[in-house]
Protein backbone atom coordinates (compact mmCIF):
# COMPACT_ATOMS: atom_id res chain seq x y z
CA UNK A 1 0.00 0.00 0.00
CA UNK A 2 2.84 2.39 0.85
CA UNK A 3 4.50 1.80 -2.52
CA UNK A 4 1.19 2.35 -4.31
CA UNK A 5 0.66 5.62 -2.45
CA UNK A 6 4.21 6.73 -3.25
CA UNK A 7 3.79 5.91 -6.95
CA UNK A 8 0.51 7.83 -7.10
CA UNK A 9 2.08 10.86 -5.41
CA UNK A 10 4.99 10.77 -7.87
CA UNK A 11 2.61 10.44 -10.83
CA UNK A 12 0.52 13.36 -9.54
CA UNK A 13 3.66 15.49 -9.18
CA UNK A 14 4.85 14.64 -12.69
CA UNK A 15 1.42 15.60 -14.06
CA UNK A 16 1.57 18.86 -12.11
CA UNK A 17 5.02 19.63 -13.56
CA UNK A 18 3.83 19.03 -17.11
CA UNK A 19 0.76 21.20 -16.66
CA UNK A 20 2.76 23.99 -15.03
CA UNK A 21 5.31 24.05 -17.84
CA UNK A 22 2.66 24.15 -20.55
CA UNK A 23 0.77 26.96 -18.82
CA UNK A 24 3.90 28.99 -18.20
CA UNK A 25 4.96 28.51 -21.82
CA UNK A 26 1.64 30.05 -22.88
CA UNK A 27 2.22 32.97 -20.49
CA UNK A 28 5.70 33.55 -21.90
CA UNK A 29 4.45 33.32 -25.45
CA UNK A 30 2.07 36.20 -24.77
CA UNK A 31 4.58 38.63 -23.25
CA UNK A 32 5.58 41.86 -24.93
CA UNK A 33 9.18 42.79 -25.69
CA UNK A 34 9.12 45.18 -22.75
CA UNK A 35 7.91 42.48 -20.38
CA UNK A 36 10.67 40.10 -21.46
CA UNK A 37 13.21 42.78 -20.51
CA UNK A 38 11.51 43.70 -17.21
CA UNK A 39 13.14 42.71 -13.90
CA UNK A 40 11.97 39.54 -12.17
CA UNK A 41 11.97 38.69 -8.47
CA UNK A 42 15.36 37.01 -9.02
CA UNK A 43 17.99 39.61 -8.26
CA UNK A 44 19.90 40.68 -11.37
CA UNK A 45 17.73 38.65 -13.74
CA UNK A 46 15.17 39.94 -16.19
CA UNK A 47 12.27 37.76 -17.27
CA UNK A 48 14.37 36.42 -20.16
CA UNK A 49 17.16 35.27 -17.82
CA UNK A 50 14.65 33.43 -15.63
CA UNK A 51 13.17 31.71 -18.69
CA UNK A 52 16.65 30.76 -19.90
CA UNK A 53 17.46 29.31 -16.48
CA UNK A 54 14.18 27.37 -16.33
CA UNK A 55 14.99 25.61 -19.60
CA UNK A 56 18.67 25.03 -18.93
CA UNK A 57 18.13 21.46 -17.73
CA UNK A 58 16.47 20.56 -21.03
CA UNK A 59 19.19 22.05 -23.20
CA UNK A 60 22.43 21.10 -21.41
CA UNK A 61 23.83 17.58 -21.37
CA UNK A 62 25.56 16.35 -18.21
CA UNK A 63 29.05 16.74 -19.77
CA UNK A 64 28.18 20.31 -20.82
CA UNK A 65 26.90 21.06 -17.34
CA UNK A 66 30.09 19.66 -15.83
CA UNK A 67 32.25 21.82 -18.11
CA UNK A 68 30.25 24.93 -17.18
CA UNK A 69 30.63 24.11 -13.49
CA UNK A 70 34.39 23.71 -13.85
CA UNK A 71 34.51 27.00 -15.74
CA UNK A 72 32.67 28.60 -12.80
CA UNK A 73 35.32 27.18 -10.43
CA UNK A 74 32.80 24.86 -8.79
CA UNK A 75 30.25 27.53 -7.90
CA UNK A 76 26.74 26.43 -8.88
CA UNK A 77 25.44 29.96 -8.35
CA UNK A 78 28.12 31.48 -10.56
CA UNK A 79 27.50 28.85 -13.23
CA UNK A 80 23.72 29.32 -13.37
CA UNK A 81 24.06 33.11 -13.40
CA UNK A 82 26.57 33.07 -16.26
CA UNK A 83 24.56 30.57 -18.30
CA UNK A 84 21.30 32.45 -17.75
CA UNK A 85 22.78 35.67 -19.11
CA UNK A 86 24.58 33.93 -21.97
CA UNK A 87 21.54 31.93 -23.09
CA UNK A 88 19.13 34.83 -22.67
CA UNK A 89 21.24 36.78 -25.15
CA UNK A 90 21.64 33.88 -27.59
CA UNK A 91 18.06 32.55 -27.73
CA UNK A 92 14.95 34.30 -28.99
CA UNK A 93 11.97 34.76 -26.71
CA UNK A 94 9.95 32.46 -28.95
CA UNK A 95 12.59 29.76 -28.54
CA UNK A 96 12.63 30.15 -24.77
CA UNK A 97 8.85 29.81 -24.52
CA UNK A 98 8.86 26.80 -26.86
CA UNK A 99 11.62 25.04 -24.90
CA UNK A 100 9.45 25.12 -21.80
CA UNK A 101 6.25 23.89 -23.43
CA UNK A 102 7.92 21.29 -25.63
CA UNK A 103 9.64 19.76 -22.61
CA UNK A 104 6.58 19.49 -20.38
CA UNK A 105 7.35 15.83 -19.66
CA UNK A 106 11.14 16.13 -19.52
CA UNK A 107 12.48 14.12 -16.52
CA UNK A 108 14.96 16.80 -15.41
CA UNK A 109 15.26 17.32 -11.65
CA UNK A 110 17.48 19.65 -9.59
CA UNK A 111 20.63 18.12 -8.06
CA UNK A 112 18.83 17.76 -4.71
CA UNK A 113 15.19 17.35 -3.75
CA UNK A 114 13.92 14.96 -6.40
CA UNK A 115 10.73 15.34 -8.39
CA UNK A 116 9.04 17.61 -5.86
CA UNK A 117 11.98 20.01 -6.15
CA UNK A 118 11.46 20.00 -9.93
CA UNK A 119 7.88 21.20 -9.40
CA UNK A 120 9.11 23.83 -6.94
CA UNK A 121 11.68 25.01 -9.48
CA UNK A 122 9.00 25.56 -12.14
CA UNK A 123 6.34 27.04 -9.86
CA UNK A 124 8.61 29.46 -8.00
CA UNK A 125 10.47 30.67 -11.07
CA UNK A 126 7.12 31.09 -12.82
CA UNK A 127 6.01 33.28 -9.91
CA UNK A 128 9.31 35.16 -10.13
CA UNK A 129 8.03 36.25 -13.53
CA UNK A 130 4.27 36.68 -13.09
CA UNK A 131 4.38 38.39 -9.69
CA UNK A 132 7.11 40.79 -10.81
CA UNK A 133 5.09 41.66 -13.92
CA UNK A 134 1.86 42.07 -11.95
CA UNK A 135 0.10 39.32 -13.91
CA UNK A 136 -2.96 37.83 -12.24
CA UNK A 137 -1.98 34.19 -12.59
CA UNK A 138 -2.91 31.86 -9.75
CA UNK A 139 -1.02 28.61 -9.37
CA UNK A 140 -3.59 25.81 -8.99
CA UNK A 141 -4.19 24.68 -5.41
CA UNK A 142 -3.08 21.09 -5.92
CA UNK A 143 0.38 22.24 -7.06
CA UNK A 144 0.72 24.69 -4.20
CA UNK A 145 -0.26 22.07 -1.63
CA UNK A 146 2.42 19.66 -2.85
CA UNK A 147 5.04 22.34 -2.25
CA UNK A 148 3.62 23.89 0.92
CA UNK A 149 3.53 20.46 2.58
CA UNK A 150 7.27 20.15 2.03
CA UNK A 151 8.25 23.54 3.50
CA UNK A 152 10.44 23.00 6.56
CA UNK A 153 13.57 24.36 8.22
CA UNK A 154 15.75 22.79 5.52
CA UNK A 155 13.79 24.61 2.81
CA UNK A 156 14.33 27.95 4.53
CA UNK A 157 18.02 27.26 5.09
CA UNK A 158 18.62 26.15 1.49
CA UNK A 159 17.03 29.29 0.04
CA UNK A 160 18.32 31.69 2.68
CA UNK A 161 14.85 32.60 3.95
CA UNK A 162 14.96 34.20 7.41
CA UNK A 163 11.49 33.66 8.90
CA UNK A 164 12.60 33.58 12.53
CA UNK A 165 9.83 34.88 14.79
CA UNK A 166 7.28 34.88 11.96
CA UNK A 167 4.10 32.86 11.53
CA UNK A 168 3.01 32.64 7.90
CA UNK A 169 -0.77 32.49 7.47
CA UNK A 170 -2.34 31.87 4.07
CA UNK A 171 -5.48 33.85 3.35
CA UNK A 172 -6.78 31.57 0.60
CA UNK A 173 -5.84 28.11 1.93
CA UNK A 174 -5.90 26.43 5.32
CA UNK A 175 -2.13 26.59 5.79
CA UNK A 176 0.24 28.18 8.25
CA UNK A 177 3.90 27.78 9.11
CA UNK A 178 6.14 28.87 11.95
CA UNK A 179 5.47 30.69 15.19
CA UNK A 180 5.62 34.34 16.12
CA UNK A 181 4.26 37.56 14.65
CA UNK A 182 1.58 36.81 12.02
CA UNK A 183 2.33 37.63 8.39
CA UNK A 184 -0.48 36.87 5.97
CA UNK A 185 -0.85 36.68 2.21
CA UNK A 186 -1.92 34.34 -0.55
CA UNK A 187 -0.47 30.83 -0.39
CA UNK A 188 1.62 31.40 -3.48
CA UNK A 189 3.07 34.62 -2.08
CA UNK A 190 3.98 32.87 1.18
CA UNK A 191 5.60 30.08 -0.82
CA UNK A 192 7.80 32.71 -2.41
CA UNK A 193 8.85 33.91 1.05
CA UNK A 194 9.80 30.36 2.02
CA UNK A 195 11.96 30.25 -1.11
CA UNK A 196 13.81 33.40 -0.12
CA UNK A 197 12.00 35.94 -2.29
CA UNK A 198 10.95 39.50 -1.50
CA UNK A 199 7.61 40.74 -2.76
CA UNK A 200 6.21 43.95 -4.26
CA UNK A 201 4.09 46.18 -2.00
CA UNK A 202 0.51 45.09 -1.32
CA UNK A 203 1.13 41.33 -1.34
CA UNK A 204 1.69 40.85 2.39
CA UNK A 205 -0.21 41.95 5.48
CA UNK A 206 1.01 42.26 9.03
CA UNK A 207 3.58 44.20 11.00
CA UNK A 208 6.65 42.40 9.51
CA UNK A 209 5.62 42.98 5.88
CA UNK A 210 8.21 45.69 5.19
CA UNK A 211 10.96 43.24 6.15
CA UNK A 212 10.09 41.19 3.10
CA UNK A 213 9.45 43.97 0.60
CA UNK A 214 11.23 43.94 -2.74
CA UNK A 215 13.59 46.83 -3.39
CA UNK A 216 11.94 49.14 -5.88
CA UNK A 217 13.99 50.14 -8.94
Amino acid sequence: MENTTHRKAAADTRAAIAAERRELAAVLDGLSAGQWDAPSLCGGWRVREVAAHMTMGFRYSLPTMARELIRARGSLHRMTDRCAHKDAAALSTRELAAFLGDNAHHPWKPPVGGIRAALGHDVVHGLDITVALGLDRRVPEDRLRILLESVDARTLRFFGADLHGIELRATDLDWSFGTGTPLSGSAQDLLLLAYGRRLPPGHLHGEPRDRFAAVQA
